[in-house]
Parts: C-alpha cells; structure tokens; sequence
C-alpha cells in the first residue's frame, strides 16, 4: 500500500490503506514517538470515525494512552500538542483531497512534523518489518475538550471587523468549527455546515472551479473581501472585491504589514514565492530566506532561522506565535487586520494588489509526464550555461536572470512537474514559457 507520503499518510481509504493498516500505525507510533500518550483529532470525512477507532485500538494495544480530542481543525491538533505537553500527536484527514481520501498527519512533541524524513520512513519500516504483541496492561481513551482553550487562544487576533464586509466560504469543512464564536454571526458564510462529502465542491482552494460559489457571494454580496478555507483549515486563501483571487505568495507580503510594523526580523517564503512579494517584504524590512515547499520543511526552517512567520504558493502561514505551525485561522484573522487598516485608508484589496504586483506571473503549471527528472535536467543544463544571476538547487531549481526567472519541482503529493515563470512583462513571460513547455513537453 503507497500510503506514505512526503509530508504524512494519504491515499483513498481501503483502496491505498485500510483498517488493519492504521491499526499497525497506530501500535508503533508511541515506539517512534518515544511517549506514551498520543493526542488525536479528526475530521469530518465518513471515514474518519473508522479510522479512528483503528488507530486508537492500535495505540492503546502498544500500552499507551489516547487522549482524544474528537472533531477538529489541523491547526487545532497542533495547538492540543503543545497546550497538553503530550509526546505526539495524529490529526486524521486528508486536507483538500476529494471525499474518497483520508489520511493521518503525525506530529512529535512541540508540534514537530513528522514526515518522510522526520520519522514517516521508520515508521513505515516498522509497520511492514515488525511483529505486534498487544501489552499486558492495555491503554486507555480519554475524552479532552480543547475547542475553548484554542479559540481563547485566537480571540486576542480578532479585530473589529465593523467596517468591513465579508463573505467566507467554509467548504463543508472543519472551519465550521470555530469560526462564528471568532468572528460572529453576522458575515455573509456559504458551505457553513459539516459535510463529509463536500458536495457542493471539494475543499480545495487552489482548484479554480472550487472558487465559483465564493467569488459569486462577494460580488452579490458587495463585500470587501473573500475568504476560503480548505477541508481542515490549515490552508486559506481570498478574493477580492472584484471577485478575483489573490495569489497566495502575495498574501505572504500582506500578512508582512501586519507583523513588520510591530518588529523587523526574517520571514520564510518558498522556492515559488514572487520578487513582488520578496519585494516589498525587504521594503518592510524583512531579511527573507526562501527554502523548500511543504509544511514538514517549512516549520523546521522557521524555528532554525527564528523567523517570524512564513508563507507558501500553496496556501500555508506559519507563524512564531504559533509553535511555528500553519493555522488557516489564524491567517485569516491577521489578513482582516491589515484589510481593516486598508479601508481607513481608502484602499481596497485590489488596490493594494495593484500596488504589490510589479512582475507578470505565471502562476503554478502543472505538467502529467513520465521523464520527470530528465526534462528537469535539460532545464537545468540549458539555462544555467545562459549566465544566470543566482541558481537555487534544493527543492527542483529556481534559476533567475536579471529580468526573469523560472521554478521547475517535482510535486511530492502529485504526478506532475510543476513550473512557476515570472518575468518584467507579459510579453517576456509568455515567450519564456513557450520556450521552457517545448522542452518539457519534448519528454512526455
């Protein structure tokens, strides 16, 4: 079963793993995690009480505790890890995958990741190599509420959103969970109810057609911003007031304004991230570090470099005052609070938008082909004898000139090539994407 991932377990349920499965990853986890209790959330997906009750039976059979926080968003998971002091920890979800997927993302003590090189590989060695003998004392399940304590934990970030109209799209999904005792009753909220069969779209943000009901209630709605979360709310992503949707990478540099007025330090951005969002980051007075893409490599960077906080292409915002993890929420709230001090100021999001965005964007390609790592090469080979200005190597190649660069990676969740091209002008853009799709495309 292909189970393991990148950044944790995912596949479709009793197709890539099944019961038994997460009854093995149950029982060795407090071996990997050196602890004996586990916190574990869920979603609401139909398979998430299932593996549950798989997962809890395997842990408890290895002598260890659950502590089980029942329904919860991702973030929330993080949060009971560190607030509980517990060894580990297990959110059960498969994110922003359709209803047919499910999944388990580990995290150790601190809300550490744990992924493909953290611990998921051990993991998977032990699972397929080592016998089970159930403990002579069993563990226990024990019920824990943490819904106050989390949302306590957001409430000083909210602001007064008087001014402000706003319309949020909650994608079925965990966000539900939390965020009218945030903000209240009064915003204009689509999809703000739990189904694990996200029938009307499936959770995912960055899928153009997941966009339709939520760019539709800003326009109808003559609001100020959108807001749409992911099925487990750790990745959110906007509208504007136009109904267009906002690059995530340029929210990075909104969230910036929020921090940067308070306090300069450094800020994480991905190998994908914008000059626009770089930018005006070192405008603010950011020192910015870019590294690799994915929630297991971002968090760790973060806490090495001591960065304030970090964003992705994807979606993601980790931040210091957040044990160094992503939280969906968390995000939003920051982004409403630049977006109050927007609207003061006359401003609205596609305003500022207008002002950040100085470089044509290609916005994340996505290439299905076989010879993967040779196209890469020949990428690489080709434009690094062009006398490149800076060449970055640790997560595909990011390869810059003075008037443009490109990023070609591998998807470690998906099997695509994917390729991000930013230039001065959109002639220039559309001109180095040919050039770089005919060579990609010569090895499909």
């Amino acid at each position: 079963m292909g189970a393991f991932k990148a950044y944790d377990i995912r596949g479709v349920y009793n197709e890539d793993f099944d019961q038994e499965f997460v009854y093995k990853v149950g029982y060795f986890l407090p071996k990997l995690l050196n602890t004996s209790v586990i916190a574990v959330g869920r979603d609401v997906r139909l398979s998430s009480d299932e593996i549950f009750e798989a997962l809890s039976r395997g842990i408890t059979d290895s002598g260890a505790d659950v502590w089980n926080i029942g329904l919860a968003t991702t973030p929330m998971v993080y949060f009971a890890t560190v607030h509980l002091d517990v060894g580990g920890s297990v959110q059960i979800t498969a994110s922003h995958n359709p209803a047919i997927y499910n999944g388990l993302k580990i995290s150790r003590r601190g809300a550490l990741p744990v992924g493909e090189d953290s611990g998921l590989k051990e993991l998977e060695k032990m699972v397929n190599t080592l016998e089970i003998e159930v403990a002579t004392k069993r563990g226990k399940i024990v019920e824990k509420e943490l819904k106050e304590a989390y949302i306590e934990f957001l409430r000083p970030f909210v602001p007064n959103l008087a001014s402000l109209k706003v319309s949020i799209d909650l994608s079925n999904g965990m966000a539900n969970l939390i965020i009218k005792e945030l903000l209240g009753e009064e915003h204009n909220y689509i999809l703000d109810h739990f189904d694990g069969t996200f029938p009307i779209h499936e959770p995912n943000p960055l899928d153009e057609k997941n966009l339709v009901d939520i760019k539709r209630a800003v326009i109808d709605n003559k609001s100020d911003i959108g807001i749409i979360f992911d099925g487990d709310a750790d990745r959110v992503m906007f509208i504007t007031e136009k109904g267009e949707f906002v690059q995530p990478d340029y929210i990075t540099a909104l969230i910036g304004e929020y921090y940067l007025e308070k306090e300069k330090g450094v800020v994480l951005q991905d190998i994908r991230t914008s000059r626009s969002t770089t930018l005006r980051l070192e405008q603010l007075g950011a020192e910015v570090v870019t590294w690799k893409v994915g929630h297991a490599f971002a968090k760790l960077k973060l806490r090495e470099i001591g960065g304030i906080f970090g964003g992705e292409l994807a979606g993601h915002y980790y931040f210091r005052d957040f044990f160094h993890c992503d939280s969906g929420m968390l995000a939003a709230l920051l982004v409403l609070q630049s977006m109050v001090k927007l609207k003061d100021k006359g401003q609205s999001l596609s305003s500022w938008l207008k002002e950040l965005v100085v470089y044509a964007n290609s916005g994340e390609i996505n290439f299905k082909l076989n010879q993967k790592d040779e196209a890469m090469e020949m990428l690489y080979k080709t434009y690094t004898q062009k006398e490149p200005t800076k060449v970055l190597d640790f997560d595909g190649y990011r390869i810059e000139f003075p008037n443009w660069w490109f990023n070609v990676r591998k998807s470690n969740t998906e099997p695509y090539l994917r390729l991000v091209v930013e230039a001065d002008s959109e002639t220039l853009l559309k001109e180095k994407i040919e050039q770089l799709t005919a060579i990609i495309r010569s090895f499909t």
